[in-house]
């Protein structure tokens, strides 16, 4: 027997089966990094003890995993939500850039009290995000264009556009401070230390969508229509409009989490300030496999590899040391979930009887 005819692919899995190989994947680069760093003159066990004591052993920590996770859950909501209808958005990091940029237009030209101009600010990034993503939206809805390309190319032109600003227009003129606007005379409300009360929200706003996705015809529409838009036409399914809408929402969440992450934690438009969230948005919902609710975890696991890059590199490891460390994991990751779909054929065999 061909190794071929051993193994057989599974369509479906259960989640306790891909928590496993996911589990063990995790332990396998564990294992991996930890001879790497051995073989480099580190101590794997202290630097271990070092990482879990600075992020989930301390309200310092703990809090950095909130901020972290404060984007990512939206950027990782907007990718989910655009590939049910089975699109990808990669322009998460334009529209961040896009919502951040118009929230700092309401915070630093609108005078008014932080209860008026906060939920202006939201509205403006959502707008924003969505304006953004509405030219590749429409050309894929009606041309066909591929919004891959159109949304990634997007990425560059927002990051520009906010350097732009933010060493020009709008700098700071008072503290000349580099690549920067004014701080703005608002900001989101603190709940614990440093947190503000965008986590909570976006917290809310992804359970939420799950709830939509998975209970309201609207989701059963959007799921039709990327399992196969021919039989969603055939039912009278507006899959066109359902593409329009799908990805409008996508961007609006990606410029909400830029305008939490503005007015929450930088507190000024700046460049470079989305960070990779845009981008990183992509991997959790990769880790989510189209699942609303398990952007939750997926956002998790991803601010505490965040959050532990940073303990490591106070310890003299270089950032492309701990790039390399975070992309060998989420690869053990990417490469469990596939292989968890296989299964040998004795193995079928036996479970279905003769």
């Amino acid at each position: 027997m061909t190794a071929q005819n051993r193994f057989q692919r599974l369509p479906v899995v259960p989640a306790m089966r891909l928590m496993l190989w996911r589990v063990g994947a995790i332990v396998c680069a564990l294992l991996m990094t930890a001879g790497i760093l051995a073989l480099s003159g580190y101590s794997p066990v202290d630097l271990a003890l070092l990482v879990m004591r600075s992020t989930i052993g301390s309200r310092f920590g703990m809090e950095d995993l909130a901020l972290f996770m404060s984007p990512l859950l939206l950027t990782g909501a907007a990718v989910t939500v655009c590939s049910r209808i089975g699109l990808w958005n990669i322009g998460a990091e334009g529209q961040f850039y896009a919502g951040a940029i118009g929230a700092a237009a309401v915070g630093l030209f609108i005078p008014a009290p932080a209860i008026v101009v906060l939920p202006l600010m939201a509205i403006a990034g959502i707008v924003a995000g969505m304006g953004w993503i509405a030219v590749p939206t429409l050309a894929r809805a009606y041309a066909g264009v591929n919004e891959i390309i159109t949304t990634l190319l997007l990425n560059f032109v927002a990051s520009l556009l906010t350097y732009y600003l933010a060493t020009g227009p709008w700098r700071d003129r008072v503290t000349g401070a580099q690549v920067s606007s004014a701080r703005l005379p608002v900001s989101i409300p603190d709940i614990w230390g440093v947190v503000h009360w965008g986590f909570p929200l976006g917290l809310g706003i992804v359970t939420i969508l799950a709830w939509i996705m998975a209970h309201t015809r609207w989701g059963y529409e959007i799921r039709i229509g990327g399992a196969n838009p021919d039989a969603a036409r055939y039912a009278g399914i507006a899959v066109r409009a359902r593409i329009i809408a799908v990805m409008l929402l996508s961007g609006g969440l990606a410029g909400l989490a830029g305008m939490f992450e503005l007015a929450g934690t930088v507190h000024r438009l700046q460049g470079g300030m989305a960070n990779n969230f845009g981008y990183l948005g992509i991997v959790v919902a990769v880790l989510a496999r189209g699942s609303c609710l398990n952007v939750i975890p997926a956002a998790l696991l991803m601010a505490f590899i965040l959050d532990a890059g940073i303990v490591l590199q106070t310890q003299q490891l270089t950032a492309s040391v701990v790039l390399a460390i975070t992309g060998l994991m989420l690869f053990m990751i990417a490469l469990a979930d596939e292989l968890a779909h296989y299964r040998p054929v004795a193995s079928l065999a036996k479970e279905t009887g003769p």
